[in-house]
């Protein structure tokens, strides 16, 4: 057993764990003997092609990995105590068990990709214009993953047959690797059709191997890497200016306003969207004969533990460190990661709705009044909450506690949200419908009182000095003692939530009696990224609130309007034409459309590497792609040093642009000492 290579000890699981993703059929008794050598048997093991982007890459590891360890983000309340090793760089080693988990995963997906592409040569029946396009989404994928093992360990073996695998691999070079994944991706884009097979929206298309060729060069040409006597830099401007220009021809568009990237109508169906990773659906029969599939939690780590800062015992009402117990904001039991002050000042909110559709800064409580009108008795317990049982009545002591102004002792503050409950399935259980309580009807009557919002999870902003259906707000712009005094929730300023010692802005205050907050225990809080935050009907596990149904975007046309800026300035183009694109996103961004200007600063003029790193952050930040762009921009001295001293006292250039290969990978192979660690 120990001589077998790690990345068949997961085969087997990945035939199980991905198999249904897609609708087909459960392959757990399939013998490549005889049902892989028909069509059916082989397109339904061609559907594990997919398994990876529902495993570590997207649910959980990857998505921390291709983010932390980077200009945006740092510990919450200066606690070290998890992932200390990707995202400063402390102790990190071979037994880093994200990094284990995404190299496992990758190559486990990229094992099935090979294998679908081999056995369609041996299909006894089939129309090949069908087995054309599933072999296409085959060769996106192993590009696909192939490009994030290549971006995050640098030299690595490549392997694109289907034959038993070596106990002494050897690594190829980065160009060589990037020459595969570019014939990879040109072979896909030929073959795969504009809309995706069978009408299936979880499958690949033209616009995603077109928009992944885009992001691969550019990442190549960090490398140095040129073809056909042009630098990768001018391939990748190619390639997004091609799409860009085409995009209708290809089904892709850019959303003429942020705010509907996330709203919760567009998370299946997305106009915006290059490739997803498609959530499970509880509305679907086969959940309910297949539930293996990943379901991730990666949300709840870029939240505060409001139970820590709060308690439950006054000002808030439905705690979160619970499993099932707070059905607006989920189980938020983790608080893992927070932005950098950098981030949180990239944007600038007076003008830009980025702001609030990516930070959640207003935190509320939450009532249940349309499921219990429609339930009745048979009301799941965290929707059991009646419109007076969300209010919260000040009180003298909970004035003094949170610094809230006396004078409003007596007076309440009401819940933001009431929830609907509905049974989607036996195992996806209750789904959890948000409307929001209109700012001053108090009655409490779901059918005047309520309205939906494109997404729940969307407070106002700035936060009215009168309202009062939140508890607390982390303002971005200081406000004075004299400005908090005039609001009847806890006001904290998230300049305040920074240790003054650290002038990159990279150390939250620890919980310390001295830390000069009022309660000491708002030191837990911090702007929340919800962007992953699903709140709405299908998106729900009843049974566990940790994991969303969602989909996850892998991929979206915002990016390569992006990197159109990146290699326009990296290839020679001059600034002006930089800006062009930028301003794209950013004239979607605006609060109202005057406000695209240049006296506001919504709209460039010209653009330098900085600009285009600062809207990397507004638009993508979150979104799986930040450490990558540090590498190939050969940044992480530079933006360390200036926006994240925390990581950038450990960061050591020789050997953190590279991930440690895995100590349990090395310990099932014969070359371990030639193959190496990457200086681990």
């Amino acid at each position: 057993m120990k001589k077998s290579l790690y990345i068949y000890s997961l085969v087997l699981f990945g035939i199980l764990y991905g198999s249904c993703s897609l609708k087909e059929f459960n392959p757990t008794s399939l013998s490549e003997e005889g049902a892989l050598s028909t069509f059916d048997g082989w397109k339904a093991y061609q559907s594990n092609c997919y398994t990876g982007v529902w495993g570590s890459l997207i649910g959980l590891q990857y998505g921390i990995i291709s983010e932390v360890g980077t200009d945006l983000w740092t510990f919450s309340y200066n606690n070290h105590n998890q992932y200390k090793d990707v995202m400063a760089y402390e102790e990190f080693t071979t037994s880093s068990g994200l990094v284990n988990n995404v190299w496992t995963f990758a190559w486990g997906s990229i094992r099935d990709c090979n294998k679908t592409i081999s056995l369609s040569t041996k299909l006894t029946n089939g129309n090949a214009a069908d087995i054309k396009t599933l072999v296409a989404e085959a060769k996106f994928l192993r590009a696909y993953y192939y490009s994030v093992i290549v971006a995050q360990w640098g030299s690595v073996p490549l392997l694109v047959g289907d034959d038993p695998i070596s106990l002494t691999p050897k690594r190829d070079s980065v160009s060589v690797v990037y020459a595969q994944i570019v014939s990879d991706l040109r072979a896909a884009f030929n073959d795969l059709p504009v809309t995706p097979y069978e009408g299936n929206l979880q499958r690949a298309t033209k616009k995603a191997a077109f928009g992944l060729l885009a992001r691969v060069y550019a990442q190549g040409a960090g490398e140095g890497l040129s073809e056909g006597g042009k630098s990768y830099w001018l391939r990748a401007k190619e390639v997004a200016d091609s799409l860009i220009n085409q995009r209708a021809i290809y089904g892709a568009a850019l959303y003429d306003d942020f705010a509907k990237v996330f709203a919760s109508a567009n998370n299946r169906t997305n106009s915006e969207v290059l490739f997803t990773a498609y959530g499970l659906n509880p509305y679907n029969a086969s959940y309910d004969v297949f539930t293996g599939n990943s379901k991730p939690n990666i949300y709840l780590h870029y939240y505060p533990k409001l139970d820590d800062a709060f308690g439950t015992a006054d000002i808030f009402k439905r705690g979160v460190n619970a499993n099932t117990s707070n059905a607006y904001y989920g189980r938020l039991n983790q608080q893992f990661i927070a932005p950098t002050k950098y981030l949180i000042n990239c944007f600038n909110a007076k003008y830009d709705k980025r702001w609030e559709n990516t930070f959640t800064t207003a935190f509320t409580n939450y009532s249940g009044v349309q499921a219990i009108a429609s339930l009745g008795s048979g009301v799941p317990a965290p929707a059991n909450v009646t419109y007076a049982a969300a209010q919260v009545t000040l009180t003298t002591a909970m004035c003094t506690k949170y610094g809230i102004n006396p004078a409003f002792a007596g007076q309440k503050i009401y819940p933001y949200a009431d929830v609907n409950a509905k049974n989607a399935s036996p195992n996806a259980t209750w789904q959890y419908i948000p409307m929001i309580w209109n700012k001053g009807d108090y009655t409490g009557n779901t059918a005047t009182a309520l309205s939906t919002l494109a997404n729940a999870n969307i407070h106002p902003y700035p936060l009215a000095v009168d309202e009062d259906r939140f508890f607390c707000y982390l303002s971005k712009d200081p406000l004075t003692t004299a400005d908090k005094q005039l609001r009847k929730y806890v006001t904290v300023n998230i300049d305040d939530l920074f240790d003054p010692s650290d002038p990159t802005g990279s150390t939250y205050k620890a919980v310390t009696t001295t830390n000069g907050l009022t309660p000491n225990s708002l030191a837990n809080l911090f702007p929340a990224m919800n962007k992953f935050n699903h709140n709405f009907d299908g998106s729900w596990l009843g049974g566990n609130f940790q994991q969303k149904l969602g989909n996850i975007m892998v991929m979206r046309m915002a990016e390569v309007y992006l990197l159109a800026a990146e290699a326009t300035l990296k290839s020679g183009g001059s600034g002006a034409d930089a800006a062009v694109y930028l301003n794209e996103l950013r004239k979607r961004a605006c609060r109202n459309a005057a406000d695209f200007n240049t006296a506001t600063g919504m709209q460039l003029t010209t653009a330098s590497m900085n600009d285009v790193f600062d809207e990397y952050a507004r638009e993508l930040c979150g979104e799986y792609n930040r450490w990558a762009i540090l590498k190939r921009e050969k940044a992480f001295e530079s933006r360390l040093q200036t926006y994240n001293r925390t990581a950038f006292v450990n960061f050591v250039p020789a050997k953190h642009y590279n991930r440690p290969i895995p100590f349990a990978f090395l310990n099932q192979i014969n070359n371990a000492s030639e193959f190496g660690t990457n200086g681990y």
